[in-house]
């Protein structure tokens, strides 16, 4: 039977944790947006380092960040929630405080400081996704979770309009928007310690233990792939536009803020009208058409000179809708699936999935675009589609989260 819901800003907000928690979420991204996408700068002109040991340093931090996730996985099954999303903030507070201080030429102490940016990324969505889950229920959950990614992706956009502005100030202009980033967080951090959400599982499941473990999904193998479409636009697109095409960087440019704001105002609306299909079934859409918008990169990359860089911005607006159904889907399918004893363990692995697809997808889409267009959008058109139908093929259980009860600050 078809789900309908409408989408009222007030309830919504309720459903996301309350104005407090998205007055929260809203200066973190806009934290996260001056900071993330110039760490690479920072590294090069504040402390001096080579391009090699910034890159390689970041991506250390990224990678070693992961093996945080079992922990906080078991840490949101003990029932914490504000507490985990206060935590993942206050951590990357820590981290910019190493790179202020990290002086020039230390690439180890930058290393530690993208680890310990890189633990409060990681821990940040489960964490968030499991708060959602506890506060909401059903089709208003998918939509909260939604929202939430809506109004981050406006958050890191603005927050990233803002850092290009003052870069004319140079080093100094870095390590001022640095300082900021980390003030944001720590008043992200007090916002959500505030609203002091717990959860306690108010039953066993029938026939399991409280401390069993989480169930298998080939969701969140399938997800390893789904994932490498966020990194389409900023890796992917840019590549093969300036590389392959000899087109103009603006292209690349005009992409990339087509899909923010394509992000920003449908993420909602789409999830809204997805919500009369069940959750796995639009999951298994979103690969279709992810497939269909990497075999029209394809197509168009083939095209002859002036027509293949139009023909690419058009084919990415349909590579930007396969990215928000699937986001709207991923998440709550697998709260859906997970029972209430092993939410956070299942949100934890989901997590680690994503987290590996974004960390080795920048490494396997230039490799393969180093190959020739085929190669690059022939790979990801097949990988997608058997991710797609092994998502389709999974026998579904959708468990809900009837176990837990929320408990208001007193």
């Amino acid at each position: 039977m078809a789900t309908t819901i409408k989408i009222r800003p007030r309830a919504l907000i309720r459903a996301s944790g309350g104005p407090r928690y998205a007055v929260a979420l809203a200066v973190d991204a806009l934290g996260t947006g001056m900071l993330r996408p110039f760490l690479l700068l920072y590294g090069l002109t504040v402390l001096r380092l080579s391009a090699p040991a910034t890159g390689v340093a970041m991506t250390v931090g990224v990678v070693a960040s992961l093996a945080c996730m079992p922990a906080v996985g078991r840490w949101l099954d003990r029932g914490a929630r504000s507490t985990v999303v206060a935590a993942s903030m206050l951590v990357r507070v820590l981290g910019v405080v190493l790179l202020l201080a990290t002086p020039a030429g230390h690439v180890r102490l930058f290393a530690t400081a993208a680890l310990l940016l890189g633990i409060g990324n990681q821990a940040w969505p489960a964490a968030h996704a499991a708060l959602v889950a506890t506060v909401a229920r059903g089709r208003e959950r998918d939509a909260a979770l939604a929202g939430g990614r809506a109004l981050r992706n406006a958050g890191l956009g603005a927050g990233a309009l803002l850092a290009t502005a003052c870069l004319a100030g140079g080093t100094t202009a870095l390590q001022v928007l640095a300082g900021v980033t980390g003030l944001a967080y720590l008043a992200a951090a007090a916002l959500a310690w505030s609203v002091h959400l717990h959860a306690h599982p108010a039953a066993t499941p029938a026939g399991g233990r409280a401390d069993g473990p989480a169930p298998r999904m080939r969701v969140l193998a399938a997800n390893v792939v789904y994932v490498f479409c966020l990194n389409v636009p900023e890796i992917a697109l840019p590549l093969v536009l300036v590389s392959q095409l000899h087109a103009s960087p603006v292209w690349a440019a005009a992409i990339f803020v087509a899909n923010t704001v394509l992000v920003v105002t449908l993420q909602v609306p789409v999830t809204v009208l997805m919500a009369r299909f069940s959750r796995r079934a639009v999951l298994a859409l979103a690969g279709v058409v992810l497939t269909a918008s990497y075999l029209g990169f394809l197509a168009a990359t083939s095209l002859g000179h002036g027509w293949s860089a139009p023909a690419v911005a058009a084919v990415s607006v349909v590579c930007t809708i396969g990215e928000i159904v699937y986001a709207g889907s991923a998440t709550a399918l697998v709260t859906a699936l997970a029972p209430a004893h092993a939410l956070g363990r299942a949100l934890a692995r989901f997590q680690l999935s994503t987290g590996f697809g974004l960390a080795v997808s920048p490494a396997v889409i230039t490799a393969l675009a180093s190959t020739g267009s085929a190669a690059l959008w022939g790979s990801l058109a097949g990988a997608t589609l058997l991710s797609a139908g092994a998502v389709a093929t999974e026998k579904d259980q959708e468990t809900g989260l009837s176990g837990f009860r929320t408990l208001k600050p007193s």
